[in-house]
C-alpha cells in the first residue's frame, strides 16, 4: 500500500488513494495508520478517489486520528489540492473536488500555495447546535470560567472564544476537551481561542475536533477569523497559528476564502508486517 504524507502548517496527513487500499478503512484501521509510534503517525488521513459525479477530479474523504470522519479540512484540502495536481490526477489550476460537506473549488496559486473557496459560513446549525439563536452568540461554564463565544459552521462546526490577554498561558486541554464534547454541540465541535494582534490580524489556538491541540487548522483558523470580522477585524484577516500564518478572505455575505502552503514530507510503502497487522484488524 503506497501513501504520502504531506504537512499544512505542521498540521500532517497521511494521503492515500483509494485504489491502492486492499481493506475497508475502518476507525479501528485509521487509528492504526495514524497512531505515532506504532503506524505511520500523522493527525489524519485523506482518502481520494476517483468521482463517479461530473464535473469533480476527485471525492475527498477525511479522517481524524480517532478514527472518527470529519467533513471538512482546510489544511486538508489544500494537502490534497497540491498532491492531486503533482500527482497528475489534473493539470488545471482550478478544479473542484467533492467532500462530505460538499463541493470544494481550489485555486492553485504557486509551487505549494493554493486558496480555497470554503463556500458561505453559516451562524446557526440545527444540526450541530441546536439551542443557538440566528446570530450564533452564546455562553458556556467550563472549568468555572464563564466563555462567551460565537458559533460559526464552515463545513464542519467551530466554536471561536476571543480572550483578552491569556491565549498563550491558557491550558488549552481543559477548556478544549470539555466544550467538545459539550451537551450543546451533539456532534461534538472544533474550538479556536483567540485574540487580535492588529487591525486585521489575530492569534490562534485550535483544538480540534477528534485531534486536541495542534499546530495549525484550516477551519479552525476560518472559524476563528469569521468570528474576528463580525467582531470589527478587518478582512482578509491573518490567522497566526502554532505552524505558521493563513490568509482568510471574509465577505460580507460570509463567502469565505483561505489562502495557505501544503508540502509533501515523504512517500513510501507500507511494510508487510504492519499490512498483516491491518488485515487482521475489523
Amino acid at each position: 500500500m503506497r501513501f504520502e504524507k504531506w504537512q499544512a502548517l505542521g498540521n500532517d496527513y497521511v494521503i492515500v488513494e483509494e485504489r491502492e487500499l486492499p481493506f475497508e478503512l475502518t476507525p479501528e484501521r485509521v487509528r492504526a495508520l495514524c497512531a505515532p509510534h506504532t503506524g505511520l503517525g500523522s493527525d489524519g488521513l485523506l482518502l481520494l478517489r476517483e468521482s463517479d459525479q461530473d464535473g469533480f477530479v476527485a471525492e475527498l474523504r477525511i479522517f481524524n486520528p480517532d478514527g472518527s470522519e470529519a467533513e471538512l479540512s482546510g489544511n486538508g484540502v489544500r494537502e490534497a489540492v497540491m498532491y492531486l495536481r503533482r500527482s497528475g490526477w489534473t493539470d488545471l489550476d482550478s478544479f473542484s473536488v467533492l467532500t462530505a460537506a460538499g463541493e470544494v473549488r481550489p485555486r492553485i496559486t504557486g509551487p505549494d500555495t493554493c486558496t480555497v473557496d470554503m463556500g458561505r459560513a453559516r451562524l446557526s446549525a440545527p444540526e450541530d447546535f441546536p439551542s443557538g439563536s440566528e446570530d450564533g452568540a452564546g455562553a458556556l461554564t467550563v472549568a468555572d470560567r464563564e466563555l462567551a463565544f460565537q458559533f460559526v459552521q464552515v463545513g464542519n462546526p467551530q466554536i471561536a472564544i476571543e480572550l483578552a490577554d491569556d491565549l498563550e498561558e491558557l491550558d488549552l486541554a481543559r477548556y478544549g476537551a470539555p466544550i467538545e464534547s459539550h451537551e450543546l454541540f451533539p456532534r461534538r465541535t472544533n474550538v479556536s481561542f483567540w485574540r487580535r494582534t492588529g487591525p486585521a490580524a489575530i492569534r490562534a489556538r485550535i483544538f480540534e475536533r477528534g485531534v486536541g491541540e495542534t499546530m495549525s487548522s484550516g477551519t479552525g483558523a476560518t472559524g476563528a477569523a469569521v468570528a474576528a470580522v463580525l467582531r470589527g477585524v478587518d478582512s482578509p484577516v491573518t490567522v497566526a497559528l502554532d505552524g505558521g500564518e493563513l490568509e482568510v478572505e471574509v465577505g460580507e455575505d460570509l463567502q469565505v476564502n483561505l489562502t495557505g502552503w501544503a508540502r509533501p514530507v515523504y512517500r513510501g510503502t507500507v511494510s508487510d508486517e504492519l499490512m498483516a497487522e491491518l488485515n487482521a484488524t475489523e
